[in-house]
């Protein structure tokens, strides 16, 4: 038989999204596994994946002006925004799977319809945002795309923009099948349903300090219990790194050659956040503008509403900063302690060739309170600062890795960092990550998992969870309606299109 078939030990290391993804696909693909979930923290989804702690935007690409750059011939590239936009419709079907089927409980509600808006002012911004509603608008995951430079409609849209001058060149786009999401919510579902399911088990308050894989090829994994004291070990014949930022020490720890290279970058976050009832009511947008230059993905600024809990929020930011944790309640040690040999040269490099983001980062940190709220009154010129307060984000890690002709780079997004034999994975970065999960660990799949991956029992099975799997819908412009609606209906999202 197949070693790759025969992995039925599987230990997945931090309960966050990716870690309760993973987990339900390969309980479902492999339903005899035992699978250990173990997490460092006494709760489930407490770091990246709660709703504080991250933007809460189905991140579809309807509103997020950074996937679409403006090339240097004046057109705007808009791949990675058709990418994106594709694997958060499978990720919704994916819940909607888990809804039908009850993996969730029904009475926590997870995912709410909001309008996905883009807005920009002066002449520059507009001609880009126009250039990118006619590119996006041939596909038809994005036909139903408004555009608008007419200040009322666009004000019946934004309606906290009252106050800013009439004469002002504005304006917007407007997505009505836009998404605000608990992350948080959807992890904990998933993890309550493994927990119940045989041969799954959860390790909470457990912190792992070491990874090393023996010579008949089975991970030993040592930890300590924070609670108790208690040292021990486990074993297992494939191991899964899903521990947000914290994931590049412990990848560290392998040893795998795979990993050489790689460092890590934190970006810390901040909030405003709307203390005024009547203000929140006004407002039922995500309404995005466009990043400063040189500031990291994270850091586009958008006036969000949000729905944590059944509670309606309104949230502005974030506005980045810098810590050298890697995770919100990890330690100030966290980067120098993943500085190595493999990876110094590239992040110096790094470093060196983003002094504008470092800039960026300190003139963030300078900022006092009275300065971000300013910035706010661009997107809500009425504003008033006794409305508002500051909320600490979450913690995000950018990747750093060694590349052969500038020594090292800086990267945005996710990436999947595998041992050879496949036993091994370790998942690295941060946005869009929550929201495109499920292809991300898909692809997982697919690099640990390739003989499975081509049977036609894991085919069949991944298909009834997600029936557009193997099939674009960037191509196939009718299959993506019909996906579309099938779960806009069961996840209870009102299309208003």
């Amino acid at each position: 038989m197949n070693i790759i078939n025969s992995r039925q030990n599987i230990a997945l290391v931090g309960a966050g999204i990716m870690s309760a993804t993973l987990g339900v696909l390969l309980k479902k693909l492999l339903p005899n596994s035992k699978i250990d979930i173990y997490e460092r923290l006494d709760r489930v989804g407490a770091e990246s994946s709660d709703a504080w702690n991250n933007a809460g935007t189905g991140h579809s690409a309807f509103c997020e002006l950074n996937y679409t750059p403006m090339t240097d011939d004046g057109q705007v590239e808009i791949s990675k925004a058709l990418s994106i936009s594709e694997q958060f419709e499978i990720s919704k079907l994916f819940w909607a799977y888990l809804k039908k089927n009850k993996y969730l409980n029904p009475d926590i509600g997870f995912i709410n319809d909001i309008d996905h808006m883009s807005f920009v002012w002066g002449d520059a911004n507009i001609t880009f945002l126009k250039k990118r509603f006619e590119a996006l608008t041939n596909y038809a995951m994005f036909e139903d795309m408004k555009y608008s430079e007419n200040f009322d409609e666009i004000l019946d849209w934004i309606p906290l923009m009252n106050g800013r001058v009439r004469s002002d060149k504005i304006a917007a786009t407007k997505m009505s099948i836009g998404t605000d999401v608990n992350f948080g919510a959807i992890t904990r579902g998933m993890i309550d349903w493994l927990s119940n399911q045989e041969g799954v088990r959860l390790h909470l308050a457990h912190h792992i300090h070491e990874i090393e894989q023996e010579s008949g090829g089975w991970w030993k994994i040592d930890m300590k219990h924070l609670k108790t004291g208690e040292e021990k070990s486990a074993y297992a014949d494939f191991v899964f790194i899903g521990a947000g930022g914290g994931s590049i020490p412990l990848l560290e720890k392998t040893d795998i050659p795979e990993a050489r290279g790689y460092g890590g970058f934190p970006v810390s976050g901040q909030w405003l956040r709307c203390n005024n009832p009547e203000v929140i009511r006004q407002h039922e947008a995500k309404v995005y503008g466009k990043a400063a230059v040189g500031s990291p993905p994270m850091s586009v600024p958008h006036l969000d509403t949000r729905i944590i809990n059944g509670e309606r929020c309104l949230l502005f930011g974030p506005y980045a900063g810098f810590s050298t944790k890697f995770l919100k309640e990890g330690s100030f040690m966290d980067l120098f302690l993943s500085i190595e040999m493999h990876n110094v040269w590239p992040m110096l490099r790094a470093g060196i060739k983003n002094i504008d983001l470092t800039k960026y980062l300190i003139d963030q940190v300078r900022q006092s309170f009275e300065d971000k709220f300013e910035f706010l009154k661009s997107y809500y010129p009425e504003a008033r600062i006794e409305d508002w307060q500051l909320e600490i984000a979450g913690q995000r890690v950018q990747i750093i890795k060694k590349d052969k002709d500038e020594g090292g780079v800086l990267k945005f997004g996710t990436e999947i960092v595998s041992s050879q034999d496949g036993s091994l994975a370790a998942l690295l970065g941060a946005s869009p990550g929550a929201s495109t999960a499920v292809s991300i660990m898909l692809n997982l799949l697919q690099k640990c998992f390739p003989t499975n991956m081509e049977s036609k029992e894991w085919q069949e099975t991944i298909r009834h969870m997600i029936p557009c799997y193997g099939q674009s819908l960037i191509k196939n412009g009718k299959l993506c309606k019909q996906m579309r609606a099938y779960s806009t209906e069961v996840l209870n999202l009102q299309d208003r299109s």
